[in-house]
């Protein structure tokens, strides 16, 4: 075997080794018999094998002799990818049907499972678990697994990582619990629970501010998004007396995530008001609204405002809770952005994400949906179309994260993000367009803190910044920033 061939055998398995040790939430020894459950976020290179030359592999779970492996897999890729899983056989029978090996001497049985898709889910059982791409072009795919290792010695994961450790930042508080109040509305005469972090006008804001008790920020920009990334809430002046933003009857909302082409958690506010001598009652839906406006009874106010209204339940659907309920400084970005939701007490608990400000100053934020759909499901969020087009507009601003170099809290696994802005300022925005800074060598990484330093950094051509698209996708994220202490 020639010292090329050791390298990439090297190589291939040592990465598997520590994907899975690294990443990996708990491991039960039940005899020879271990429990596996990770999310990672992995970057495609050459295929090693034989015949592969000019492919992408991104190795999941990496063959070791008499290891066997099953469970599920949910991915998310920026690529078309493959399903490959291999199977460990004896070289005499590997003739008549697709073999994969490295050095034409340890060969595995292959299985391709071609979904033409950046995202799925598989269930798996073989030697070895990878996503494969018939193209020559890098790929990043987002993995999480759940299942079962059985007879993987324990002490060959053990060494690897002695060997090879990758640096690290260890924040203090990095995710903390943001308790938020919430509020019942109305979708067609069912319940919606929902929150408010934001809103455009700085006078409705320190009024709901001063109802809530808890502090809504104003976000300026989203008074200009498009009309199409809006849906509407309808807001009673008078009328059947309630608990209202204005103390009458519940607001009531045009779309919930359930109507995924039309949901938006950011409203444009139109304020109801009945006419003198009308029999008020309580309207429970937009369309009898629009039917009262129109016979007479009640009158508009088309306000201009914009307010950020996150849907928690809805009446065939709610956000996903974690299961594990304890918020620690390890905790990833998959599996949930809320521990708990309080009907009794009327607030939902969410994880608060620490990040860095412009200035390098800590802030906070939580995550109430997403688009695409990959991000928006491995997050645990409402998957919210609309908000892609804001990709071009000002109501949205930049985010800046991580996708290699050291390791930590942010959402890719990698150092916490940096933000162009923080509340208080007139350029304030919960909508945020995400973009992946590259360490061009991750071995010169260096912790950054503001956005000085990602010019500076990016001008000496030790850093790649580009527009995330992940799914090939615009990539928006309403991530409001919140005081998670108050």
């Amino acid at each position: 075997m020639n010292r090329l061939v050791i390298i990439l055998i090297l190589g291939i398995f040592t990465t598997g080794i520590l994907t899975v040790s690294f990443i990996s939430d708990n491991f039960v020894d039940a005899n020879s018999t271990k429990k596996i459950n990770f999310t990672k976020t992995i970057i495609s290179s050459q295929d090693p094998g034989q015949g592969h030359e000019n492919h992408q592999l991104a190795l999941i779970l990496s063959p070791n002799e008499g290891t066997l492996y099953d469970g599920s897999m949910t991915f998310t890729s920026s690529e078309p990818v493959e399903i490959v899983v291999l199977h460990e056989i004896n070289n005499n029978d590997a003739k008549g049907q697709p073999t994969w090996t490295i050095d034409g001497n340890t060969i595995y049985a292959i299985s391709l499972i071609d979904l033409k898709a950046k995202s799925g889910s598989f269930e798996f059982t073989g030697a070895a678990l990878a996503l494969h791409s018939l193209n020559s072009k890098e790929f990043t795919s987002t993995v999480s697994v759940d299942g079962w290792i059985r007879g993987q010695p324990t002490e060959i994961i053990t060494q690897k990582i002695e060997v090879q450790k990758e640096p690290s930042l260890l924040l203090s508080r990095t995710n903390v619990a943001a308790i938020i109040p919430m509020h019942e509305g109305l979708y067609n005469g069912n319940s919606i629970f929902y929150i408010i972090t934001d809103s455009s006008q700085q006078e409705y804001a320190e009024m709901i501010t001063k109802n809530q008790g808890w502090k809504v920020e104003t976000a300026p920009p989203i008074e200009k998004s498009p009309e199409s990334t809006l849906q509407k809430i309808f807001v009673f002046k008078n009328g059947v007396k309630g608990d209202g933003i204005y103390g009458h009857q519940n607001e009531v909302f045009s779309s919930t995530p359930s109507q995924e082409l039309e949901y938006s958690a950011l409203n444009s506010v139109i304020e109801v008001t009945w006419k003198k001598g009308q029999n008020t009652k309580i309207l429970e839906s937009s369309e009898e609204i629009i039917n009262a406006e129109e016979d007479g009874r009640v009158e508009f106010n088309k306000t201009g405002i914009v307010i950020n209204t996150p849907q928690i339940i809805w009446p065939d659907g709610q956000m996903l809770v974690r299961d594990d309920k304890e918020i620690t400084d390890d905790l990833t970005f998959s599996g949930g952005q809320i521990t708990e939701i309080n009907k009794d007490e009327m607030t939902v608990t969410f994880v608060a994400h620490r990040g860095w400000g412009p200035d390098g100053k800590t802030i906070y934020y939580i995550v109430t949906d997403a688009t695409p759909s990959g991000p928006a499901e491995m997050m645990g969020v409402p998957f919210s179309p609309r908000s892609e087009n804001l990709i071009t507009n000002s109501s949205a601003v930049d985010l800046f994260q991580f996708q290699n170099g050291i390791k930590g809290s942010g959402s890719l696994g990698f150092q916490p993000g940096i933000a162009t802005v923080t509340p208080g300022s007139e350029n304030y925005s919960p909508m945020w367009r995400i973009y992946i800074i590259e360490w061009n060598n991750p071995e010169n990484a260096k912790i950054l803190e503001t956005i000085s330093d990602i010019n500076s950094f990016k001008a000496n051509d030790l850093i790649s910044v580009s527009l995330a698209r992940p799914m090939n996708s615009h990539h928006i994220v309403n991530s409001p920033f919140i005081d998670p202490f108050q």
